[in-house]
């Protein structure tokens, strides 16, 4: 566990990630999570393939609905690329949220039960028991090019530079 209030703050206030914070060039960490039928998720299920996880609080909040409906609009443009979204949230509000949303281009997942991406991460927010605001993109040897853990979480991260990275590496 570590503090590091220069890191990430929550609503201004600084908060404590637990967890080793993922990082550029590094190999990326298998994750297991929940899909919205309640079935496991593993990230390892798309090795080969270009990944950018979005890692939102809750898709219950105006920001985290934003960017989840920026990259699934984006997913229906890159069809070499899985973007996965991922929250604490339970897998029936993320199926909710998908159905109401149109939300079909992109994987929702759940980190609700064992915090697995969180703590592997380093995005799991210890006070509130959400995950950081965060864009990684995973190449097809399963090394970590880019990481951008958003400053304010009630802030939009820089897709432009994620996709662009992304692009670069099909």
């Amino acid at each position: 566990m570590k503090r590091n209030s220069d890191l990430v703050t929550f609503g201004g206030n600084p908060v404590t990630l637990k967890g080793k914070l993922v990082k550029e060039g590094y190999p990326a960490k298998n994750i297991m999570a929940l899909t919205n039928d309640l079935k496991l998720f593993s990230l390892s299920k798309y090795q080969g393939k270009v990944r950018i996880i979005s890692s939102v609080p809750s898709v219950d909040t105006d920001v985290c609905a934003q960017q989840t409906r920026k990259f699934n609009l984006e997913a229906s443009k890159m069809e070499d690329v899985q973007i996965i979204t991922i929250s604490c949230d339970l897998p029936f509000a993320l199926k909710r949220f998908c159905a109401a949303e149109g939300i079909d281009n992109l994987i929702t997942v759940s980190d609700h039960k064992d915090k697995d991406f969180g703590i592997k991460y380093g995005l799991l927010i210890e006070e509130l028991g959400v995950l950081a605001r965060a864009v990684i993109v995973i190449d097809k040897e399963d090394t970590v090019r880019y990481v951008e853990v958003v400053k304010e979480a009630g802030e939009q991260p820089d897709y432009d530079k994620a996709l662009e990275v992304a692009q670069k590496l099909l």
